[in-house]
């Protein structure tokens, strides 16, 4: 079970965000590269990053600042990357940098058969990012909710290869309202992709669900404000989840 920290990047910073508004940015660092370390230094394997700039633009916007968190973990940490990765260079461009994945979410819902090709061409090494809104899928960086449920995007890459779903409820992200496990589980149950809980992740409650049977077949789970706020002692949260 593995606990992904987040960076969320905006011009250059490392900043969360509240159900994906980006007028209500906090900056928690305005060097990613250094939050980078530190996650590492605390020992966590992955780390999950977005391009928020790039989510909006549909192509890289905070390229420098991910050129500086790869240079600055090295091979400690794994990394998946997703926002504005909507072409076959984009992807290649990004893996070949070093990322042990990147995470396609808009294009994913506008070009199904790219995700396809890219997951055949780049083996464990595409997520799909599927981010819902009262359960629809909302794209180009949460700002259009489109009329197709989250879990029939997911069904669309059953054997297609795809390393991981990445599934956020919107409405709880960045607002510590706890995840969904609910409808993350019922995703997970529905489909044989590992399923990865995004959004709202709030405190060692969390941790704790993470520990419980019916969670074992998620790979993980992503947390950004409540790590940030020192809300989830991350020692004890890793301690746990290796226990477990």
């Amino acid at each position: 079970m593995i606990l992904f920290p987040a960076i969320d990047l905006k011009d250059g910073q490392c900043v969360r965000l509240k159900r994906g508004a980006m007028d209500e940015a906090t900056i928690y660092n305005a060097d990613p590269a250094a939050q980078a370390r530190d996650f590492a230094a605390i020992g966590f394997s992955w780390l999950h990053v977005v391009d928020l700039d790039g989510a909006f633009a549909g192509e890289a916007k905070n390229a420098a600042a991910i050129d500086a968190i790869l240079g600055a973990i090295g091979n400690e940490m794994q990394v998946q990357l997703g926002g504005g990765i909507r072409t076959r260079d984009h992807i290649a461009r990004w893996l070949e940098k070093g990322l042990t994945r990147v995470i396609l979410g808009t294009v994913a819902l506008r070009d199904p058969d790219l995700v396809r090709e890219a997951a055949r061409a780049h083996p464990g090494r595409i997520a799909v990012g599927i981010d819902a809104r009262a359960g629809k899928v909302a794209v180009e960086g949460w700002a259009e909710t489109s009329d197709m449920e989250a879990l029939t995007l997911a069904k669309m890459f059953e054997d297609a290869g795809v390393a991981a779903i990445i599934y956020t409820d919107i409405d709880r992200d960045g607002v510590l309202a706890g995840v969904n496990w609910d409808a993350t589980l019922a995703l997970a149950d529905a489909v044989s992709i590992p399923v990865i809980a995004s959004g709202g992740f709030a405190s060692i409650a969390d941790i704790e669900r993470m520990t419980m049977p019916d969670a074992a077949k998620l790979e993980g789970a992503i947390v950004g404000r409540a790590l940030y706020d020192g809300r989830i002692d991350p020692e004890a949260a890793l301690k746990r989840l290796a226990e477990a």
